[in-house]
């Protein structure tokens, strides 16, 4: 222990010294090198080449936008928190942190700033925690063998993690339970979650409107909704059981039921093409209601 914290106290002497300071120089030069390289090899495991050409030039703008320079002292702390989450509480005590103190900021002449603000949703986080939620989990049930997946959403009232919907198109009996288990206990739809609805092709997932149709008049509540107790959940849970750090799930079927597919009633609506050409011969005063 008392190694440690002399060869801390070391290296926070020679970082504050003018070689300290010269090594700091460089070592700056090589981070806003490494950046863009960073976000190029992220884009392109993400999207390819252009992935790649993205990534960089993301990772070089952000880097080139605003910077902190500063420095820890060792022993020197100040009260930090409670900060807020994705689920929209306040989720930590608050708590003594090492203090960094700002020597210089660096920036550009207006700025893009990006923010990530940890509060109920909607925020900037639960938007992007959707999309990238919601690949992960189509991914991974389809890796685990499960077919006829037409959609997935993870919506953004749930902080992109406790309302999930997926939708499939039925191709044997007990299709729908297995899309609900598995979107439920894949690794990223497990941690923290709550509800997990499965919806036919016909329903959007990501229209909560559409979903909730369905659920009224697809789910049996006695017969369709099943229950899985001690899953993964974690801190950030306002139902935690600390006692056992899990939750529960429920899984909600509201597809049309496999074995009344083809004596299921019709859904009463005009076609795609009917409604677009209404939206085009009213497209003014569709407009002036924000209808458009």
């Amino acid at each position: 222990g008392s190694f440690l914290k002399k060869a801390v106290s070391t290296v926070a002497n020679i970082a504050r010294s003018p070689i300290g300071q010269a090594i700091g120089g460089v070592l700056k030069g090589v981070a806003q090198k490494a950046i863009p390289l960073a976000g190029g090899a992220l884009g392109g495991f993400i999207g390819g080449p252009l992935g790649a050409k993205i990534g960089s030039g993301l990772a070089s703008a952000a880097g080139k936008a605003v910077g902190l320079e500063g420095e820890m002292v060792e022993n020197v702390t100040a009260k930090e928190g409670p900060f807020g989450e994705f689920t929209g509480y306040y989720a930590s005590s608050p708590s003594h942190q090492p203090l960094v103190e700002v020597k210089h900021v660096y920036y550009r002449d207006d700025p893009i700033l990006g923010i990530a603000s940890p509060m109920r949703p909607p925020s900037d986080f639960s938007f992007s925690k959707c999309v990238m939620k919601a690949g992960m989990i189509w991914d991974e049930v389809e890796r685990a063998g499960l077919s006829g997946v037409a959609g997935v959403w993870v919506h953004e009232f749930g902080g992109a993690r406790m309302f999930n919907v997926i939708a499939i198109k039925q191709a044997y009996p007990g299709h729908a339970r297995q899309a609900g288990l598995l979107a439920a206990g894949c690794q990223s739809g497990s941690y923290l979650g709550r509800f997990v609805v499965v919806v036919d092709e016909d329903v959007d997932p990501t229209d909560l409107f559409d979903v909730m149709w369905a659920m009224c008049t697809r789910c049996d509540p006695a017969n369709d909704i099943e229950f899985v107790r001690r899953t993964w959940s974690g801190p950030l849970d306002p139902l935690l059981d600390k006692a056992s750090s899990t939750n529960s799930r429920a899984i909600i079927d509201a597809c049309r039921p496999f074995e009344r597919l083809a004596e299921f009633p019709m859904v009463a609506r005009a076609s795609p093409e009917l409604r677009q050409r209404v939206k085009e011969k009213f497209a003014d005063l569709l407009g002036k209601i924000g209808c458009a």
